[in-house]
């Protein structure tokens, strides 16, 4: 009975034995020395390596299996082994110290959370999905940043317009074309993704060591390679070339990127039909050499072109109610072809001067040559469609409201050049630190415009919005047929700018409780020369202040509030009426900024979440009062309205997945101006309601396999009224702003998936996936086209619907 037990219980593990093999080797490091404890893995069979670094395990025959090799102090590897024979396999694969090759480090910085500073992982960045991928693309999720325009990067921050925000690449101003009309003729950001190591970001109350604007800063930092390598990214959208590396004995750094970017797969999904040739070409470059541990010089240069031919063909856009529907049918002949040439550099010198003192000193330069030229003719169709469903013409136009056309010519050309030198320094003392600088720059802009539109309907040219004299039909009218909108200015304009700034920074305890505060004090003088014209020299002065305490609580929460007096002298689009004309005694607009927020820090679900909830509100005065069509902003020049802005801002981050950070916003806004004593009405960037979420996600059983949401929605703007118009009759709101953008990719390769045989050894990182923008084909319109109906005597406002539902494929890989 014996035997036959042992027999019985022998037959398994001879069956096993005739269906596997061994697997079996040493796992050493790159020193040749033994690793002990390296996890040997594949599906729910493992084993572990003894204290010489040899394993041994079974596998299954003709069967394709993957090993994963792992240990925590060592980069993983992972083999896709295929046994055909029973004879012993051998691997010996050698592990990589994760120290290594060190790519980021994440600090909780708690000074950045006192200064009310958001820090943004540019992982995150770097999977936010969107039409215009990038920083700027991740800070529209937040709860205070707006914009109804995917194809722009340009952005709205608590009321406040594009003009008011300040970006930095390394301490160092950065600048967006003049003449830009559209989103679509962007093309691309000057920031680099692909080149960025920190990214900043404060929507209001920030320090003085920032410039002159009312609104927010971005601060960018280019990393200095610690490896050398190449990243590609390619889709149907464009194509980037990223090169790091270290020469000379590790002592020059240099990280350089190549970008080249087409709108027209997002200008085709657009009811307008185009012929569209765009070419946005991009280049930079960021050297630093270290002459010793005490002197570094670093230079940042850019080269910019960007091509925009369009020809629009023809466009059919139905709107109104399903009571009373209307349709707009437009021809179109003609072209437009613009150039946008940027040229920047710059060169700094960092001196520490020992381990308190540091300086730093920049020059740069800024040139941008702009070519704006189009003649293009439509002429158009406005009629009623039947909406009578037992109509035979049901869907069809039956009466025309409105026919007519109208021909835009523009031959705008400008060009300017920004110079500037600034010193810059720091002093520290255990928990004080100083701040201090001073700088110079002259601005030279030569603009020249040669605009006009002319608009006929019914056979009829239309006059211009605020003519007199005409009495018809009672006396015949005999004065000439000019142009609706006419423009013919030459300006030439120089600006000298002297400004300075200290502040102080202290970190202390009262009690067990921790305190942070900020004071400091900005000032700049300037004066303007224009066609001739000499304005009287103009100072402004900016304090602020920042306060924050850390309770000794058992709950991890921040208090902090900040503000003071905020200014923005004028800069050449602000001195420039509608008409073209230069106002060079353009006044700062002034702002007066409260803010008061908290962090509160706390675990859910065994995982690290951050609820940030902020309240502001702007005092506005000597306001510049401006519209927008699309992007382009057009100022009064006059100084003679006055504004407010306040509202609430919150933001619950952490992982709702785990090892994938995610964010849910919401904001509420309203902002309102009083222009010339006339009563408040809302200002262009009025959106009230503002919601975000920012979602990242894997599959569990495929954790390579992973998902990207990102949703926004925003409330109505007042609604795209004509530039020439008054805007107390003009406070319709465009419909509300729904969104939602999906991606999904798979992770062939990354620093914890490395391969060391067959193709994908040959790659550091390799990512592809499928990216549905607009995933609901939402219409959203972002301006009206105005169309008269000559019987009613009334304007139609058209909506301008932006990009449709869009398929995008993208590659990314790093050798």
């Amino acid at each position: 009975m014996k035997k036959i037990f042992l027999f019985l219980l022998f037959i398994p593990s001879f069956l096993i034995a005739q269906k596997t093999t061994i697997l079996k080797g040493t796992i050493k490091n790159s020193k040749k020395e033994p690793v002990e404890n390296v996890s040997i893995k594949f599906k729910n069979t493992g084993t572990s390596t003894d204290k010489n670094g040899n394993y041994s395990i079974r596998i299954p025959l003709d069967e394709e299996i993957t090993i994963i090799y792992s240990h925590v102090s060592y980069r993983s590897i992972t083999k896709i082994i295929t046994a055909k024979s029973r004879n012993i396999i051998r691997f010996s694969p050698t592990l990589i110290l994760k120290t290594e090759k060190l790519n980021e480090i994440v600090v909780k910085d708690i000074r950045k959370e006192a200064s009310g500073i958001e820090s943004i992982d540019i992982k995150t960045v770097k999977n936010t999905i969107g039409p215009n991928a990038g920083v700027e693309n991740t800070l529209m999720t937040f709860a205070g940043v707006n914009n109804n325009n995917e194809l722009s990067t340009q952005y709205n921050v608590r009321g406040g317009n594009f003009d008011e925000n300040l970006v930095y690449v390394n301490g160092i101003e950065v600048y967006r074309p003049f003449l830009i009309r559209s989103g679509q003729q962007e093309g691309l950001s000057f920031i680099n993704t692909n080149m960025v190591q920190n990214i900043n970001f404060s929507a209001g109350g920030f320090q003085a060591k920032y410039g002159d604007k009312l609104s927010s800063v971005l601060d960018i930092t280019y990393r200095k390679p610690t490896e050398t390598a190449t990243t590609i990214d390619a889709s149907l959208l464009g194509a980037s070339v990223t090169f790091e590396g270290q020469f000379l004995d590790k002592k020059l750094s240099t990280i350089t990127g190549v970008r080249y970017r087409d709108n027209s797969l997002f200008v085709n999904s657009k009811q307008i039909e185009t012929n569209f040739r765009p070419k946005f070409t991009d280049v930079q470059t960021y050297l630093t050499y270290d002459f010793s541990n005490k002197f570094e010089l670093s230079f940042l240069g850019n080269f910019s072109l960007n091509n925009y031919n369009y020809q629009p063909l023809s466009r059919r856009t139905r709107f109104g109610t399903v009571a009373d529907p209307l349709e707009l049918v437009v021809f179109y002949s003609g072209q437009e072809q613009d150039k946008y040439l940027t040229l920047f550099s710059a060169l700094s010198a960092n001196y520490k001067v020992n381990d308190n003192f540091t300086l730093k000193t920049t020059a740069s330069r800024y040139n941008t040559q702009e070519e704006e030229h189009f003649d293009i003719a439509a002429q158009y169709n406005l009629g009623e469609v039947d909406s009578n469903i037992g109509s035979e013409n049901f869907g069809e136009v039956e009466f025309s409201q409105g026919i007519g056309s109208q021909l835009n010519h523009a031959r705008n050309d400008l060009d300017a050049l920004i110079t500037n030198l600034q010193v810059r320094g720091t002093i520290k003392n255990n928990d004080k630190q100083w701040d201090f600088g001073v700088k110079y720059q002259k601005e030279d802009i030569q603009d020249r415009i040669r605009e006009w539109e002319v608009i006929d309907s019914l056979g009829f040219s239309i006059r211009p919005p605020h003519h007199s004299g005409n009495n018809q039909p009672y006396d015949p009218f005999e004065g000439e047929i000019t142009p609706y909108q006419s423009i013919r200015k030459d300006n030439n304009v120089a600006i000298s700018r002297f400004s300075g700034f200290v502040q102080f920074n202290q970190r202390l305890f009262w009690n067990d409780h921790e305190v942070f505060y900020n004071l400091g004090i900005r000032a700049q003088n300037w004066s303007v020369t224009g066609n001739g014209v000499d304005s009287e020299n103009q100072t402004i002065i900016s304090p602020r202040l920042q306060f924050a305490i850390k309770p000794d609580w058992e709950k991890d929460m921040l208090f902090r509030v900040s503000g003071g007096m905020y200014a923005q002298p004028p800069s050449y689009r602000e001195l420039r009426d509608f008409n073209g004309d230069l106002n060079v005694d353009v006044k700062a607009q002034k702002s007066i900024h409260f803010v008061t927020g908290m962090d509160y820090s706390f675990t859910m679900w065994d995982r690290p979440f951050k609820l940030t909830t902020e309240m502001y509100y702007k005092d506005l005065s000597d306001v510049n009062a401006y519209s927008i069509d699309n992007v382009r902003i057009r100022y009064r020049a006059d100084n003679a309205t006055t504004a407010y802005a306040y509202g609430l801002d919150m933001r619950l981050n952490g992982e709702f997945v785990p090892g994938s950070e995610s964010w849910v916003s919401l904001g509420y806004l309203k902002t309102e101006e009083n222009i010339n004593n006339q009563g408040n009405i809302a200002r262009p960037s009025d959106q009230r309601i503002k919601f975000g979420i920012l979602f990242q996600d894997y599959v569990p059983n495929l954790p390579d396999l992973k998902a990207y949401l990102n949703l926004v929605y925003n409330s109505g703007v007042p609604g795209g009224s004509p530039s020439y118009s008054d805007p107390y009759n003009f406070q319709d709101r465009l419909r509300d702003y729904r969104r939602a953008d999906l991606g999904v990719s798979y992770v062939f390769a990354d620093n914890n998936k490395q391969f060391t045989t067959g193709l994908l050894s040959k790659f550091k990182e390799l990512t592809a996936g499928l990216e549905l923008f607009n995933m609901f084909d939402i219409q959203n319109a972002i301006t009206n086209t105005w169309v008269r109906d000559v019987y009613s005597k009334t304007q139609y406002g058209i909506p301008n619907y932006m990009t449709g539902r869009v398929l995008n494929f993208k590659v990314s890989m790093k050798f």
